[in-house]
């Protein structure tokens, strides 16, 4: 089967090609702003790298959040289209999961993004498997839960991860931009296939209407 790995849910544009699980293209660019001007380009270069046409996708793998508000509803339409241009299911991963991933597959870990106004978007795993769902905490909040979590063997990752610092310490906190593209390829494979995807938001966007 060719899956296609998409992520533009934080600070990188992604894609990755696979065939039967192994990877045969790659592409990633650190960004905040700019994810649908390159998520095209980069696919098609990735595409043809893999040697593989559009009309043999069979799945798309899109991350689905908690993010961007723009880099969420980047990649999500971009795999909707995709889906009818090639005929290719749509199977969803989390950002929160992909970040944890990121830091292991063994023990404890915990995707982290700074969500700002004092508040951060957190999931805990143990060996893969979730603790609790995607949530927003206020930061002592969280703070107190992770405290509690903590066995010696946390790994906190992301966006957000050094707010934890002092929790874990400085070597078991992990400050990253995106999700690591090996640890998405790894979890594109057994993400859920979904009929009608949508994007994760934990909170409403920061959106205020203009002045009189």
């Amino acid at each position: 089967m060719v899956l296609l790995v998409v992520d533009t849910c934080l600070g990188a544009c992604q894609v990755a090609v696979l065939r039967d699980g192994r990877p045969l293209a790659a592409r990633s660019e650190p960004m905040q702003r700019g994810h649908q001007e390159r998520l095209a380009p980069m696919t098609a270069e990735a595409m043809a790298e893999a040697g593989t046409p559009f009309s043999a996708l069979r799945r798309i793998a899109v991350t689905l959040g908690p993010g961007s508000f723009t880099g969420i509803r980047v990649g999500l339409a971009f795999a909707l289209g995709l889906r009818l241009a090639a005929g290719a299911e749509i199977a969803g991963i989390g950002a929160l999961e992909a970040l944890a991933s990121s830091a292991g597959e063994s023990g404890r870990a915990c995707g982290v993004i700074d969500a700002r106004r004092g508040q951060v978007y957190v999931q805990a795993f143990e060996q893969g498997r979730p603790l609790w769902p995607p949530a927003a905490l206020a930061f002592a909040d969280a703070a107190q839960r992770l405290a509690s979590l903590d066995d010696g063997t946390l790994t906190i990752a992301g966006p957000g991860a050094l707010l934890f610092g002092e929790i874990v310490g400085p070597e078991r906190a992990m400050e990253l931009a995106a999700p690591d593209l090996g640890a998405l390829c790894r979890l594109a494979g057994k993400a859920p296939v979904l009929r009608d995807p949508r994007p994760l938001y934990l909170r409403a966007p920061d959106i205020r209407p203009p002045a009189p």
